[in-house]
């Protein structure tokens, strides 16, 4: 497996969905709450996707009729920066909180898709503002690469980079694809792909810098 093709739902169903879920037990049982989130961040780490079996094991035992795809990606634009720490940069240099600002933004933007794909004309409008911040994003991480020690460090993070543009373009091309034959769960995948690669930068250059 090369670096990111990993299934993106397997990653995101820990900090999409179940952190926010403890956030809301911890205003009851605080202790309970910081207990769960340790164990189960402690079993993702030693198990990834085991979040994703959970999951999954749930829906097939209760029958239920969902598009998980689809909800991991609208969840996303709701969840509190507490909930995605691993993906926030701690360094105060403008180049890092721009970097912060603008991952934060395409995700966002992402997450609206599957409320917006079905009306054409808002979707082309939105498929405008997703390649806006792509490149402002890609902008964002040149700025950040002059700040990285190391040339090891500095090809880490282009090499994520570069992950990143090929599944800007994979996501392009589904959207080509989408409007000849309305698959709109390869789309939700599609963007998926692209909130992990997005993920995954923000992971190496805190890994590099911090």
């Amino acid at each position: 497996m090369t670096m990111g093709d990993e299934t993106p739902i397997a990653s995101l169903v820990l900090p999409v969905l179940l952190r926010p879920i403890l956030s809301q037990l911890e205003r009851r049982d605080v202790a309970a709450s910081q207990t769960l989130r340790a164990a189960l961040s402690k079993a993702e780490q030693a198990h990834p996707g085991l979040s994703y079996d959970l999951v999954m094991g749930i829906i097939r035992k209760g029958e239920l009729n969902v598009n998980l795809n689809e909800a991991i990606l609208r969840l996303q634009g709701s969840v509190t920066e507490v909930d995605l720490i691993e993906y926030r940069l701690n360094r105060t240099e403008d180049a890092f909180q721009e970097l912060n600002k603008k991952s934060a933004a395409l995700k966002r933007i992402l997450s609206r898709i599957p409320d917006e794909i079905t009306d054409r004309k808002t979707f082309l409008e939105t498929i405008k503002e997703i390649a806006s911040a792509i490149k402002k994003l890609l902008d964002a991480v040149n700025e950040v690469v002059g700040f990285i020690p190391g040339s090891s460090g500095k090809q880490a993070v282009e090499q994520r980079k570069k992950e990143f543009v090929k599944f800007s373009k994979k996501f392009s091309t589904t959207l080509k694809e989408y409007f000849k034959e309305g698959q709109a769960n390869a789309v939700f995948v599609s963007a998926l792909y692209l909130i992990h690669q997005t993920n995954q930068i923000m992971i190496t250059v805190k890994n590099k810098c911090e």
